[in-house]
């Protein structure tokens, strides 16, 4: 494979390893001025690239880093009169920057949710170093949904193994791009 395929900046050239006695740290948004910040008070879990098309990606990636964390750990510290919900209807309510769009963190609201009590973070926002590196990555056909041709998705794949990251998809591939390509072609965001 190759390592011109790109996943995300912050793992295109290998994968730093997070530090077991790390208590966390604080995240910021992109804005030059007033930027947001949120408090993280532990370390983070389950850390993976995600490829579906809600979570926030930095320009040019075609996959976010996102972990979680529990929910009482997670502190808005300034400036959170600048966050807004995305989407209030999906089922993680990700609550951006309204100045530069950054998603600063998503919190399920359904007690019902198997998440439940966890938020979504992107760890990348922190200067802070010792987060839980990315260990897979999740809905690998989705980032089809986002333009990605589908003939690349085997190359894609073999570069998130290569990184160590094994991707997951439900059903079979070939079966999940077939989907993903449908949904993309319905939505305009790949061509016929």
């Amino acid at each position: 494979m190759s390592a011109a395929i790109s996943i995300h900046p912050s793992i295109d050239n290998g994968i730093k390893p997070g530090l077991a006695n790390f208590a966390g740290g604080t995240l910021v948004c992109k804005c030059s001025s007033s930027p947001v910040k949120v408090k993280l008070s532990s370390q983070t879990a389950h850390n993976h690239a995600c490829g579906c098309t809600k979570c926030w990606k930095p320009a040019g990636a075609a996959f976010s880093v996102v972990a979680v964390v529990a929910r009482d750990k997670v502190a808005v510290t300034e400036n959170g009169d600048k966050l807004s919900i995305v989407d209030p209807k999906a089922a993680i309510q990700r609550y951006a920057c309204k100045g530069c769009g950054v998603h600063m963190y998503g919190r399920i609201e359904n007690t019902g949710h198997p998440f439940y009590g966890l938020d979504f973070v992107h760890t990348e926002l922190s200067p802070d170093s010792g987060w839980s590196e990315p260990g897979f990555a999740a809905f690998v056909s989705s980032i089809i949904e986002s333009g990605t041709d589908p003939s690349k998705m085997g190359a894609v794949r073999g570069r998130l193994k290569e990184l160590g990251l094994e991707p997951y998809d439900c059903l079979s591939p070939p079966l999940m791009d077939a989907i993903a390509t449908h949904v993309a072609k319905a939505s305009g965001a790949l061509k016929s």
